[in-house]
Order: C-alpha cells, then structure tokens, then sequence
C-alpha cells in the first residue's frame, strides 16, 4: 500500500502563510484549501503540509499548540535535487519574512541547510549526492 503524508502546521494568519510559501515555489490544492486551512503540496499525490488557522488546529489538537518561536515542536525536511536548490530555497524564504537558524552544514555527501518561516516552524532542506546514496 502506498502512504501519503499530511503534516498539519498551526499558522497564524493563513493568507500570509500561503503567499510565503507560493513564493518559495509551492501550490496548493484548492479542494482542500479555505479560510481555515490550506493544503500545500510538497510532493503531487504523496507529501502534503495542511496550513490551519490556530483555531482549527485546535479542534483537531489535544494538546495546547507550542510556540514554535520559543519550542521546537517538529522538524520538516525536505529533500532537494541539489546544493543549489537548498541555497535558492533558504534565499527566496529570507526574501519572503524567513529567517534562518544556523550556517549551511556541508557533509561532502549530504549538504544541509534550513530556514524558520513566519511561525517560527523549522524547514530543513537537504542535498544527498545520488552516488553516495546508490554505494551506502
């Protein structure tokens, strides 16, 4: 069976989320995407992260939602086709109110950087080289 995955993130104000995210390069779904929650997608027909509004995510959290400018509460990495993408991405996210939380990491197989968007959520971004992965 094939999975897919939803990671649902609390925002708070959606419509500032969404053009953040449009403008690193990502799309939405628009069936699932209204004034509560928005469905971006990562990878067509796999990987998705739900943008809700904070009261939302409430109904479906039972928990208290965490600052996530003060407490980490999950780490999201997307992988990337190369060290460019991972610089471009940080790049458009600092152009776009992001800011970062620690210097590249260059591993010479794997190379890693990552940007906090404007909830403070964390997005890891990593390079594999192809060869590496296909000799481990």
């Amino acid at each position: 069976m094939s999975r897919q995955i939803f990671v649902n993130l609390p925002v708070k104000q959606l419509d500032r989320s969404i053009a953040f995210f449009r403008a690193l390069g990502f799309d939405f779904n628009a069936q699932f995407t209204n004034e509560e929650g928005a469905c971006m997608v990562v990878a067509d027909g796999h990987n998705y992260v739900m943008l809700l509004a904070e009261d939302k995510f409430r109904s479906f959290a039972p928990h208290p939602i965490s600052d996530a400018t003060r407490a980490t509460e999950v780490l999201v990495c997307l992988s990337c086709a190369s060290r460019a993408e991972v610089d471009e991405l940080v790049a458009k996210a600092l152009a776009n109110g992001g800011s970062t939380y620690k210097e590249p990491v260059d591993y010479g197989f794997m190379y890693g950087h990552g940007f906090l968007d404007l909830d403070g959520h964390v997005w890891e971004l990593a390079y594999m080289d192809p060869a590496a992965i296909a000799s481990a």
